[in-house]
């Protein structure tokens, strides 16, 4: 065989050759599933990976935002008409929250830690100062007299306090004063009578600079799927607030991690001690920030549905069988009694009924809905929104004229908005790897773009020797006669 034939015949092995490998490894998935499993090796929760740095201090900065309902006709309220509010904000705070005491258990496959949060008002970013007054519900005095309504004896001396002290229904305070504490002359005087009481009240109060509870994670080194997972939280694995083994389940992380390799059927497990339960969050659609893509996770409906909808929900109601409808939850029972209602801003997804309760609420999608961002390859967050709201179960009570003819009612108190944006610092690296990844996944369509290019190049070298006999024989000179 010509040496000329030869070479062609091997480019033309070698392209079939090319073809095959390249088909191969994109059927095989080898390239993919070999960086995902460095992926799940590195995002580990141990010293010295990038993945502890981010978890034990977190790079980019968090937000806090408060917005109050600020009550413009308590008069009325009194006299059985819907309240009115009107939406103020946003106080703007910065949030810290560095892991603290991080000691590793069980040969690193377990790490305990408390996770305090300090905030920094940022005057800036916020409406006003927070100095700013507010007038809303009188969460002490509500508690107080939810707490002794049946025993006439004790309400019947409250209620003449309570009187000679001009304390009522409604209250106003500042802003600072609301969420981080002030001595409440009611709590103050039982105090006297109780003393393991606090006289100081503040939905915020003990927050600041501490942290909510002791935690016990998962490092992910034994199932990446358990990175950063809680375990326990102030050493039980359960909760013990609800009515249902399920409802009292301690399931997914903080919130502020998660596992690597997510795909769009995953549902997003989350322990939220804020709402003293565990919820979780599915796939919406497909996003992309500072030019990396992700995909969205959102609470589904059903997460805080009615029990006709997710009978599941029944051990969320308390006491059992108490059930107040779609888009709430009494949390009262770990809040130290006080009558706490939680909620979406502006009873977003909730029943129309407690929208139409209050005048001022107009819940919206785009800026009331909890959502999470994520690189689906590393699970880092790429910008979050964790939204909720106050509100406080308000009802008349016969022993107390306090409470005037005020209508049954969830008063919205204020809504905050947690969150958090990823930075050019964590975004470029993240890029960086994303980068990697789409040539790691390339390399088999390169073998297959290659194996074309020579499968082009052998077809046309073909053609070009295998010239026709008679375009040959026309190129012979003719005889002379």
């Amino acid at each position: 065989m010509p040496l000329k034939s030869c070479c062609i015949y091997s480019i033309g092995a070698f392209s079939l050759v090319m073809l095959i490998i390249g088909i191969s490894l994109v059927l095989s998935n080898v390239f993919p599933n070999v960086f995902q499993s460095r992926v799940k090796t590195e995002v580990v929760l141990r010293n010295g990976t990038e993945a502890f740095d981010a978890w034990a201090d977190p790079p980019a900065p968090i937000y806090m935002q408060f917005y109050f309902f600020n009550l413009t006709n308590p008069g009325e309220v009194l006299d059985g008409e819907r309240p009115a509010v009107v939406e103020i904000g946003p106080y703007t705070y910065r949030e810290y929250r560095p892991m603290e005491d991080v000691v590793f258990h069980d040969n690193g496959t377990r790490v305990a830690a408390v996770n305090p949060k300090t905030y920094i008002f940022q005057r800036n970013m916020s409406r006003g100062p927070e100095s700013d007054l507010i007038r809303t519900v009188n969460i002490p005095a509500m508690t107080v007299m939810e707490r002794f309504k049946d025993n006439k004896v004790i309400a019947n001396m409250i209620a003449a306090y309570m009187r000679s002290s001009g304390i009522g229904l409604f209250t106003t305070h500042t802003v600072g004063e609301l969420l981080w504490g002030y001595e409440d002359v009611l709590l103050k005087i039982l105090k006297t009578f109780m003393p393991d009481l606090d006289d100081i009240f503040g939905l915020f109060y003990k927050n600041n600079a501490s942290s909510d509870g002791d935690y016990m994670f998962f490092t992910g080194q034994q199932n990446y799927k358990d990175f950063a997972r809680v375990d326990t939280w102030n050493g039980k694995s359960s909760l013990d607030w609800w009515t249902s083994d399920e409802c009292n389940m301690i399931n997914g992380t903080n919130g502020a991690s998660f596992h690597p390799i997510i795909s769009k059927n995953a549902e997003l497990y989350m322990f939220s001690s804020d709402l003293c339960r565990s919820l979780y969050a599915v796939y919406t659609n497909d996003v992309t920030v500072k030019g990396i893509s992700g995909y969205r996770f959102v609470p589904p409906f059903e997460v805080f549905a009615n029990v006709t909808v997710n009978p599941a929900n029944a051990g969320f109601c308390v006491p059992a069988g108490n059930c107040l409808g779609s888009g709430l939850l009494n949390v009262s029972l770990c809040k130290q009694g006080a009558p706490i209602i939680m909620s979406s801003p502006h009873f977003y997804q909730a029943d129309e009924k407690f929208v139409q309760d209050v005048f001022g609420m107009r819940p919206k999608k785009e800026e009331h809905e909890t959502a999470i961002d994520i690189n689906p390859l590393t699970g880092i967050i790429l910008q979050a929104a964790k939204r909720m709201q106050v509100n406080v179960y308000v009802e008349k009570i016969p022993d107390f004229s306090e409470t005037g003819n005020v209508r049954t009612v969830v008063f919205p108190v204020m809504y905050l908005n947690e969150s958090v944006l990823i930075d050019d610092g964590s975004a470029k690296k993240l890029q960086m790897i994303v980068v990697e990844k789409n040539v790691v996944e390339n390399i088999p369509f390169m073998f297959i773009g290659v194996g074309i290019i020579l499968g082009g190049i052998f077809m046309f070298l073909m053609c070009r020797q295998k010239v026709p006999e008679s375009t040959s024989a026309e190129r012979q000179p003719l005889l002379s006669s």
